[in-house]
């Protein structure tokens, strides 16, 4: 839709210039004495007094001269100018009043009047080709129903349609009967002007507020063509697993209105998502899980319990402080080179970052300290532990029990550097729910002949199968627990790779990221 600015015209600067100009003539005859910023009358006499008693012929001449220029400024010049300003008044008033009708034609427009009985109204909305006006309309028997005003579009900034609104005719086309599809395939058609003549709703319309936008991060993809369920495909918000969506309206439970997160500008209307609540939305979900479990990936789209299809998560920026740095755990298959990164960011900065000191049952070595190479404890103590919850991961090595502890995590953030972790994601939820506000990076694989090559470089040769499988584990872990992942680098180059990590982990400090609501509570 189009809106007409219309420029502003204020008459006080303008007088204001006149009056200065009108000074500076009054000014410019230093004969005269100034009072108040007008010429006094005694002036005047004591002129005319002069001309008559000065016998000089050259004096009286230019006495004289100067007697009629006083009337000249004080009198025609500043006429003159005082014309010049009412006409540039009347002018631009003309022109202010052409704006305003030029502006209330292109605006929308709303009339109320009777038709067939009912009391109706009438209202026009410009409309650009290929773009929706921003309203979703359902069937209520034989009628056509607005059922959904949409932010952003041109229904919604008009102001002029309601949800409850019976559409009787567009541009002259009666809609009263035809099925919603139907009345799709009209409104695609048609662009510029169109004309709604409606019947009011009569629902009592609810105070306006301004909503608190809820963001969210997306636990599954979601394309608007896949879904039958959506009132209106083109006005559906396709996302990713991952994404950020800024929801700003919430009134539908069943069908959220979203941005997606970096969107806003290039997308001026909302879209349609399902709501958290919406079954229909978690069907549809389910039903791709289930192409992905025939395709060999379990658990996809569930939590660590294996329990509930996972939609939406509430999100808040979250900016570090420099004293509790946030811990960065690097996720990823065998040979994907998450193990390799960590050692060159301990390596070339040890007084930044450091690694948590793990805990394990066995004997100590001659060359091993207790509290910098392992914690050396009982298996009754190690399993206390254990039972306490103290460990984000442990397994068993022949024998040997060996963890990470949350004291350990804890010990190194009290430090003021930042703890580098390489886990399993089975530790995932666990490392999450503690109150660390762990940033999780996913080292990817590249492809299967480039692995092959960078392997080769470090002197190994693995079997085609072993590159197939990390591979296949990297897209399975994607799969399973991508919603959970900050960032994913994928190792082509172990170089690029460790800048890009770098890159990642200098921005902790310089920008907010987004981070669960919950770990702010």
């Amino acid at each position: 839709m189009m809106a007409v600015v219309v420029e502003s015209f204020q008459l006080v600067p303008v007088l204001k210039q006149y009056k200065t100009l009108i000074g500076v003539c009054y000014i410019a005859n230093p004969a005269y004495k100034i009072y108040d910023g007008f010429i006094s009358r005694s002036t005047i006499v004591d002129m005319k007094k002069n001309i008559h008693a000065d016998k000089s012929k050259t004096i009286h001449t230019f006495t004289l001269f100067a007697y009629h220029l006083h009337y000249l400024f004080l009198y025609f010049l500043p006429l003159c100018l005082l014309c010049i300003t009412f006409v540039h008044i009347v002018c631009l008033c003309a022109l202010m009043q052409a704006k305003d009708s030029v502006a209330a034609q292109e605006m929308a427009e709303e009339h109320v009047t009777q038709y067939l009985g009912e009391t109706v109204k009438l209202v026009r909305l410009e409309k650009t080709r290929d773009t929706p006006l921003g309203a979703t309309v359902r069937n209520d028997m034989d009628s056509v129903v607005v059922s959904r005003v949409v932010k952003g579009g041109a229904a919604e900034s008009s102001g002029l349609l309601s949800e409850g609104d019976e559409i009787l005719e567009i541009n002259g086309i009666s809609i009263r009967g035809k099925h919603i599809n139907e009345v799709h395939d009209i409104l695609q058609q048609m662009h510029g002007t169109l004309t709604f003549l409606l019947v009011p709703s009569s629902q009592i319309k609810p105070a306006t507020h301004r909503q608190t936008v809820m963001h969210v991060r997306a636990y599954f993809d979601y394309g608007p063509s896949d879904d039958p369920f959506l009132p209106c495909r083109e006005l559906g918000l396709s996302f990713q697993k991952g994404d950020i969506l800024h929801v700003i309206s919430q009134d539908d439970p069943n069908w959220w209105q979203a941005y997606r997160d970096g969107d806003e500008d290039n997308q001026p209307l909302a879209g349609l998502i399902p709501g958290m609540d919406q079954t229909k939305g978690k069907h549809w979900y389910a039903k791709k899980s289930k192409k992905l479990r025939k395709k060999g990936i379990s658990n996809f789209g569930k939590n660590t319990d294996g329990d509930d299809i996972l939609t939406y998560e509430e999100m808040s920026l979250y900016h570090q402080p420099a004293s509790r740095k946030r811990p960065v755990a690097l996720i990823g298959p065998t040979n994907s080179g998450h193990d390799e990164l960590r050692r060159r960011l301990l390596s070339i900065e040890p007084e930044k970052f450091a690694i948590a000191v793990p805990h394990t049952t066995r004997d100590s070595r001659i060359h091993e300290r207790n509290g910098r190479d392992y914690h050396f404890v009982s298996r009754t103590a190690f399993e206390t532990d254990l039972a306490s919850g103290k460990f984000i991961e442990y397994g068993e090595y022949e024998k040997n029990m060996y963890g990470t502890s949350t004291d350990s995590v804890r010990y190194v953030i009290n430090s003021g550097r930042i703890c580098l972790l390489c886990l399993h994601t089975r530790s995932l939820q666990v490392l999450r729910s503690s109150n660390f506000k762990p940033y999780i990076i996913f080292i990817a694989p590249p492809s299967q002949e480039r692995l092959r090559t960078l392997l080769a470089t470090e002197g190994k040769t693995p079997k085609p199968e072993e590159l197939k499988k990390a591979i296949e584990k990297a897209r399975e872990m994607e799969h399973n627990f991508g919603h959970f992942f900050d960032a994913t680098i994928v190792n082509t180059d172990p170089d690029q790779a460790f800048h890009e990590l770098r890159r990642l982990i200098d921005k902790l400090d310089t920008e907010p990221q987004w981070v669960p609501s919950s770990w702010l509570c």
